[in-house]
């Protein structure tokens, strides 16, 4: 399910670069990632759980207690199947500025540019890697690393908010009172997931944007169009 909110010209440039990133065949040097980061609550049971009867699951009681939350942060290569996650214990741009320094470094030390796909939350800048690491590995950051911005409210285009719906689906549906505990869980999802090279199965792009949203296209083209009449 999605939501586009106010079309506006830069709404409808941002989803077209996204959707053109997505669509461009493959190309030699060149990685696609698609980034997301998501706090998460950890829990811890006010009272030990059952142990479950054979093909039951296990009963736990309803109440909790709330330990805190944690950061992870994500990324997917949508051309290798692959994903790539920290956990951390805040979200600032210290944290992302340092997970894409692991991220370059670690995995993709040889890409001659890296597209990242992205939404605008204020850490998400070339900003922050000046800020936060030496200088000579900011400048390399940001000429390895080129940005495409989902629109506002135009998360659902980034492939990274499928993973994460997986990712709470098949890891994060319980419990866990710990950040150590929380890693550990996560990271052996990744581990299965990468192992079968999971990929997501994206078919939107932007000849279907532009037939399904040819109405608030129209509807922008009709509003400028007034304004330049009304200038002269």
């Amino acid at each position: 399910m999605w939501c586009i909110g106010t079309i506006t010209g830069e709404y409808l440039a941002n989803l077209e670069d996204v959707l053109d990133v997505y669509s461009a065949p493959a190309a030699a040097g060149v990685v696609r990632l698609c980034f997301d980061e998501r706090p998460c609550q950890l829990l811890d049971h006010v009272l030990t759980p059952l142990p479950p009867k054979p093909n039951a699951t296990q009963k736990e009681h309803q109440e909790y207690v709330r330990k805190g939350v944690c950061n992870v942060l994500l990324a997917y290569n949508i051309d290798t199947g692959q994903r790539h996650l920290q956990v951390t214990t805040t979200k600032n741009k210290g944290d992302y500025a340092r997970f894409m320094d692991w991220l370059v470094q670690t995995h993709y030390p040889e890409a001659a540019k890296i597209q990242l796909v992205q939404d605008n939350y204020s850490t998400h800048t070339y900003g922050a890697f000046y800020e936060h690491l030496p200088l000579e590995t900011a400048r390399y950051l940001r000429h390895t690393l080129e940005f495409h911005y989902t629109p506002k409210h135009g998360s659902w285009l980034n492939m990274a908010e499928i993973e994460f719906a997986a990712l709470s689906r098949q890891c994060l549906d319980q419990r866990i009172a710990t950040q150590q505990r929380l890693e550990q869980e996560a990271l052996a999802w990744q581990a299965k997931r990468n192992a079968a090279a999971t990929k997501v199965n994206w078919s939107f792009t932007t000849e279907k944007a532009r037939d399904k949203l040819k109405n608030r296209y129209a509807e922008l083209t009709k509003i400028t169009d007034e304004i330049k009449l009304s200038e002269h």
